[in-house]
């Protein structure tokens, strides 16, 4: 008969996997990984501010006659311009879509957890976090690759002309980069906390429960 095992410490570690995915995620996909400069708009006499340009990954978002504009520049995939979708961008890209992959796999094991313990004799919880540590990993390829590509020709444009890898120049970092420092932080934390969850679902506590002929276990 199976048993459902939950700890306050695989909890979190549940938790945490599931938060630090949409973190990622969330940046990923939104065009708040760099802030332009202040456009200013100049008619009448008097200068208007319009707002500033965002880039990401692989979108971004403008002001076009008054109306905010957001769209993917990435319009022929991996295969677009340089010019327009920076290669060491589209590595970038294919380092988070790597990790994202992986981690949505280890939050389905993560809850799965819960009530599978092991596969073959080996520790579900030691084996998630170990490929979550390779997430974290590729997450931080991924940040790296994209700061190196801050002297490519759409970042020049962009954030002026002193831009160049690793430095912004006029720009400013948007909070979509912040969400993606988080969720990489929080990946890193996860890879560890999984093998202190994997301590407290097979502690002496749980067995005890388990040969009372509990079938649902909660722990605090």
């Amino acid at each position: 008969m199976g048993h459902v095992i939950v700890t306050s410490l695989s909890l979190l570690w549940v938790l945490l996997t599931i938060v630090a995915t949409l973190a990622v995620f969330s940046a990923l996909f939104t065009p708040k990984w760099l802030i332009g400069p202040q456009r200013i708009s100049y008619g009448n006499g008097s200068a208007v501010a319009i707002g500033a340009p965002s880039v990401g990954v692989f979108n971004r978002c403008t002001r076009i006659s008054g109306m905010r504009n957001c769209a993917v520049f990435a319009v022929d995939g991996m295969s677009t311009d340089p010019a327009v979708f920076p290669t060491l961008w589209k590595i970038s890209l294919v380092f988070f879509t790597l990790g994202l992959t992986i981690m949505a796999f280890t939050g389905m094991a993560a809850v799965l957890s819960c009530c599978i313990q092991s596969i073959n004799k080996k520790s579900i919880f030691t084996i998630t976090g170990s490929v979550q540590a390779l997430a974290g990993l590729l997450y931080i390829l991924g940040m790296v690759m994209y700061a190196a590509g801050w002297g490519s020709a759409r970042v020049v444009r962009l954030c002026g002309g002193e831009a160049h890898p690793f430095y912004l120049g006029d720009c400013s970092l948007g909070w979509s980069i912040y969400s993606a420092v988080f969720g990489i932080t929080l990946t890193l934390i996860t890879a560890c906390l999984s093998i202190s969850a994997e301590k407290t679902t097979s502690s002496d506590r749980v067995t005890r429960h388990i040969e009372k002929g509990e079938t649902l276990v909660c722990l605090l």
